[in-house]
């Protein structure tokens, strides 16, 4: 049974530029959409009670609350479920993070990056780190308790003396959860197009400055930092990139690294229903038309499935449940993989139920898990 649905909201007042993700500038399609995704809904969701629910973006913020609720209103939901929805710190007032409230969202994401204003301005966002804190502030007054922000490391002229200011100013903020992301320059993204890999500089248009951003080692010690700040401050690294305090774990991410199935509706979004990996279109034109229909499905063969759960189970703390996988797959995960996780022994720890990566395993996890797959 299907108990997690994504929702996407492809819009944004402007494109920020590291972002690689599907999303348009075009504010007048907004109604049109969700009249589409609502369709899209109707079609594909099977009325079982969610346990999450995660309007993800873009900016699904930029939509008008009386929008959301048609949305919303169209699931059913179990008596503890999460409900979240991100929003950006430029454009978010209190009456509307009220009527969130009223709405029966339980969890906001805030799409914060850095307290930088000089850097926030470098990479596009609209906000700048005074309205970081106003937005928490806003959100805790509007009755949200399960507040989330996201801190991007390896930004261009970032250090690690700016990241430690960073972490300072994020814990002032009393919250709940971060999500940390170490910076990748994506093809698809703006300054993809003026980023050269194999020399890491980045020349920023207009200015014609050259940036380096941070190599790998230098990232690494970011991570490293991070993870050691806020651990010591009470967080707990439950995933890679995910660090909460007991209880406040994203219920929702979770579902994805449990390898569980999940909807997936509007454009670009991806799906796992019925053992069918699946996503849609991501012109948003043509998922406006065809809002019912994906544009790729793939059903996994056992092997698939079995990679995916063990790429997935690693990037969580507690690991890959070796008994659980065993029964699921018919192998033995010792024996089956017993040359890798001798090879990686400095880098993978035992658990009561299986394994999982260390700190130091967690920073080449792609190149084990290459292994595995």
């Amino acid at each position: 049974m299907t108990t997690s649905a994504y929702i996407h909201i492809p819009f944004c007042k402007s494109k920020c530029k590291y972002c690689s993700f599907v999303s348009y500038t075009k504010p007048d399609l907004i109604t049109g959409y969700i009249y589409a995704l609502l369709k899209d809904i109707s079609d594909n969701y099977k009325k079982e009670d969610l346990k999450t629910l995660y309007f993800g973006g873009g900016t699904p913020s930029l939509i008008p609350a009386e929008l959301l609720d048609k949305v919303i209103k169209k699931f059913n939901f179990q008596k503890d479920y999460e409900l979240t929805v991100e929003v950006n710190p430029d454009d978010c007032t209190p009456e509307y993070l009220q009527t969130l409230i009223k709405l029966g969202v339980n969890r906001l994401s805030i799409g914060s990056q850095t307290f930088d204003d000089n850097i926030l301005k470098l990479i596009g966002r609209r906000h700048n780190s005074n309205d970081i804190v106003k937005t928490v502030e806003y959100a805790k007054a509007a009755g949200f308790d399960n507040i989330s922000v996201d801190l991007i490391y390896g930004l261009p002229t970032q250090t690690i003396d700016g990241l430690k200011r960073d972490l300072e100013q994020f814990l002032k903020l009393d919250i709940r959860h971060i999500s940390t992301y170490g910076l990748k320059i994506e093809e698809e993204s703006f300054w993809g197009k003026f980023y050269n890999k194999e020399t890491n500089r980045l020349v920023i248009p207009d200015t014609n400055r050259i940036y380096l951003p941070p190599d790998d080692d230098t990232q690494a010690d970011m991570y490293e930092r991070v993870n050691d700040v806020l651990e010591h401050n009470g967080f707990y690294r439950y995933e890679v990139s995910n660090f909460a305090k007991k209880g406040y774990e994203s219920k929702h991410n979770l579902n994805y690294w449990d390898n569980n199935e999940y909807y997936g509706f509007g454009a670009a979004a991806h799906g796992y229903v019925d053992g069918v990996r699946f996503y849609n279109y991501s012109e948003l034109e043509k998922y406006m038309e065809k809002p019912s229909t994906h544009e790729y499905g793939k059903t996994l063969t056992e092997d698939e499935k079995l990679e995916e759960e063990i790429f997935l189970g690693f990037r969580k703390r507690e690991g890959v449940n070796v008994s659980k996988i065993d029964k699921k797959y018919r192998i033995d995960f010792g024996s089956k993989y017993r040359h890798i996780l001798d090879k990686y022994s400095d880098f993978i720890e035992k658990t009561p139920s299986g394994y999982t990566f260390n700190l130091k395993g967690t920073l080449i996890s792609n190149i084990i898990l290459s292994e595995f797959i």
